[in-house]
């Protein structure tokens, strides 16, 4: 599997190649981000899009569903809507470009692009292992994103929302971020497409939590019919670290997200709540791996996925718990409605553990609705639709409901809400 023998490259392949040949002198960065930027853009080359014989990719087999790369397009814009919740810092960046404003006290930002100018980025473009397609893929073609700095001790009363809004064309955005010692704070990563035309979005955040810090981290991802959307997040967690992943996918054509979340420090919490909705012709893959590294740490996943039409979706979890990992406690559960015959879910929670003092579990069960509580509130005067639309509704905004902002749960589930009614 290889993109040097000219007959088996894919016409995705093909664009990517003459995309970086032609970008290549444009992107931002000094000459060891460019060293590092060739590196990684080899990597990709030599190994191509990865198949189903890729196991991380089994389910996903990008080289056949990324049928096209859509141009570059310097001259496309897109236009910053209202932030999720009122008040919400939000920094913007339109059509990969950032856009920062005030910030809040105890907040520091700057733009991606710095880091790349001066190279001291360069450290950081790196590609987790073989399979880390996204990583490669956003190495060598970023030009922007938003850097936080959380300072040790700060408590923020809002949101800060970093929002990358698009029209079409290739966007390529990374998140680097730190959160100080006993910082409080909550973010919202939020992906969206005024669907103008086709685009391919690659997003990366790599966060570190340092000792005591409480932190939730929101991605939400509504972009256009037609987009191809590749994110990861990378944590690292300290010592009682609590960090809590909220994930709602509402949006595009092939859409992958992946987690990749390690504890550093005994004491540390993760929580991971998603929900997948998933209409249409969508191919939605939700991977996660976890890797409890040391004694007294605890983690809960639970999934939630809706599966209308045609659409396919897919969630991979690895847990991974270390020697040393004594008393880890780690849960995880997927919970599928498949409403439709033609709909696919598939279904890989797996664990591998090391040390023999621990509580470790897994499940996932795919089904329809309830049909005896669909009968129960059509018999008190309610019309399928109705009925079947508040039993799904209520399915998914189970996992919203545990954020404690108000304004934040009521505003994700107006999004779960209007998105149901268009497809239920």
């Amino acid at each position: 599997m290889t993109l040097q023998a000219a007959n088996r490259l894919t016409a995705a392949e093909t664009q990517l190649i003459e995309a970086y040949t032609n970008q290549i002198g444009g992107l931002p960065g000094d000459g060891d981000v460019l060293v590092a930027r060739d590196r990684l853009f080899d990597e990709l080359k030599r190994a191509g899009l990865p198949t189903r014989r890729i196991e991380a990719w089994h389910y996903t087999d990008l080289k056949a569903l990324m049928r096209g790369v859509p141009a570059l397009d310097l001259s496309a814009t897109a236009t910053v809507v209202a932030p999720v919740v009122a008040g919400a810092t939000v920094l913007s960046l339109v059509q990969g470009r950032a856009d920062l404003g005030p910030m809040p006290d105890g907040v520091q930002a700057t733009a991606y692009r710095d880091s790349l100018a001066n190279g001291s980025a360069a450290a950081k473009l790196f590609a987790r292992d073989g399979d880390d397609t996204i990583g490669r893929l956003n190495g060598s073609f970023v030009r922007d994103g938003i850097e936080l700095h959380i300072e040790d001790g700060a408590s923020l009363d809002a949101p800060i929302e970093l929002q990358s809004v698009h029209s079409c064309g290739p966007v390529h955005v990374r998140f680097p971020a730190r959160f100080g010692k006993e910082s409080r704070a909550t973010v919202i990563e939020r992906h969206l497409g005024n669907g103008a035309g086709a685009s391919l979005v690659s997003s990366v955040a790599d966060l570190k939590i340092d000792d005591g810090a409480e932190v939730t981290w929101i991605i939400l991802q509504t972009e256009g019919p037609d987009d191809t959307h590749l994110g990861q997040i990378k944590v690292e967690l300290g010592a009682n670290a609590q960090f809590r992943l909220f994930v709602v996918k509402a949006g595009g054509k092939l859409v992958r997200q992946e987690i990749h979340l390690r504890t550093a420090g005994e004491g540390s919490d993760f929580k991971l709540r998603a929900v997948n909705l998933l209409g249409g012709e969508t191919h939605t893959d939700l991977t996660m791996t976890l890797g409890h590294d040391v004694p007294n740490t605890t983690s809960t996943e639970i999934v939630r996925s809706v599966v209308f039409d045609r659409a396919k979706g897919v969630f991979q979890g690895m847990i991974r718990v270390a020697p040393d990992a004594q008393k880890t406690d780690a849960r995880m559960a997927c919970n599928t409605l498949l409403m439709s015959d033609d709909g696919e879910f598939s279904v890989k929670p797996e664990l591998e553990i090391f040390a023999d003092d621990v509580q470790c579990a897994h499940g996932a069960t795919v089904t329809d609705i309830d049909h005896n509580h669909l009968y129960y509130l059509m018999a008190r005067g309610i019309p399928e639709k109705k009925a079947r639309g508040l039993l799904i509704n209520a399915f998914v905004a189970e996992v919203v409901e545990e954020l404690e902002d108000e304004a934040l749960v009521e505003a994700l589930e107006g999004i779960i809400t209007d998105w149901l009614d268009n497809h239920g």
